[in-house]
């Protein structure tokens, strides 16, 4: 367990872009929710980096887990109250992170109420995702985390073929892109963002609840691309054993999923999916 060395004070706070609120959970003496536009973007637990809350959050640490043992080379891009560093840090111990995060009030916040000092070997980089990975050298991760959202809506520059172009220079050649995307009805987006992904990347493959799959209800899609063969048979059986049970889709089944769906490239009038108002009650 996790040394405690300050407890945060619950409330609203100013960032660069905006307000976010911090809220306690009442089911978990250390919890805290971090919410931007009533939307809870990140759950951190100070007391336990490896209890992962949210259940998109415990698909993305499934992928980790499977990953080749040792310490992991990983940016992040994305921030929030950095869940997935703090759980890297704990379970793969000699981990280098970096973290792209544009929103430098948000980032001293989390410095100040979440214990963010207290993560060994992790840089912050106070930029775009997009100006962001232009700055980390070729080759570098063995680990690319790409969670960023304004509100609860994914930046359409962060999937574009361009963009994935350039995360998969960051990689080292077995390395390993995690993607957290969300849709809903029809799931036009995450179709495209599968093809953009399958561009970038020899092996792909989808994690989802099937009720999102079914396109039945808005929900996070995790997207896992890699230039080595993935396990497989692990993450189907992962997925399907763990609290969130969640369906892998890979080869032909992906292929019917993306359905003919065009790759997302730059310049091009895509508009990412807003979620219903209804989605949100935490």
């Amino acid at each position: 367990m996790a040394k405690v060395v300050k407890e945060p004070l619950p409330g609203r706070y100013p960032v660069s872009y905006g307000e976010v609120e911090l809220l306690r959970d009442l089911d978990r003496p250390y919890g805290w929710v971090l919410c931007s536009g009533g939307v809870p973007q990140s759950y951190v637990d100070l007391a336990d980096p490896t209890y992962l809350d949210f259940e998109y959050v415990q698909l993305m640490g499934t992928v980790i887990d499977i990953l080749p043992g040792g310490p992991l080379d990983v940016v992040h891009v994305g921030g929030g109250a950095f869940t997935l560093p703090r759980y890297v840090a704990a379970t793969r111990p000699g981990s280098r992170q970096i973290v792209i995060e544009p929103d430098e009030g948000l980032v001293q916040l989390v410095r100040d109420q979440l214990g963010l000092r207290s993560v060994p070997r992790l840089k912050v980089r106070i930029t775009d995702g997009r100006r962001g990975a232009t700055g980390i050298e070729d080759a570098f991760a063995d680990l690319v985390v790409l969670d960023a959202f304004t509100g609860a809506i994914m930046p359409v520059e962060l999937a574009t073929a361009e963009y994935l172009a350039d995360i998969a220079r960051i990689l080292r050649p077995g390395g390993t892109l995690l993607v957290n995307a969300a849709d809903g009805k029809g799931l036009m987006f995450a179709r495209r963002l599968v093809a953009t992904l399958r561009r970038a990347f020899r092996h792909v493959l989808l994690l989802a609840e099937p009720g999102v799959l079914r396109g039945r209800r808005f929900g996070n899609l995790i997207l896992v691309g890699s230039a080595r063969e993935l396990p497989v048979d692990r993450l189907v059986r992962s997925a399907a054993g763990g609290l969130t049970q969640a369906r892998c889709v890979h080869g032909e089944d992906l292929t019917n999923f993306i359905a003919g769906a065009a790759p997302i490239r730059d310049g091009e009038p895509v508009v990412a999916p807003v979620p219903p108002p209804d989605v949100f009650g935490y």
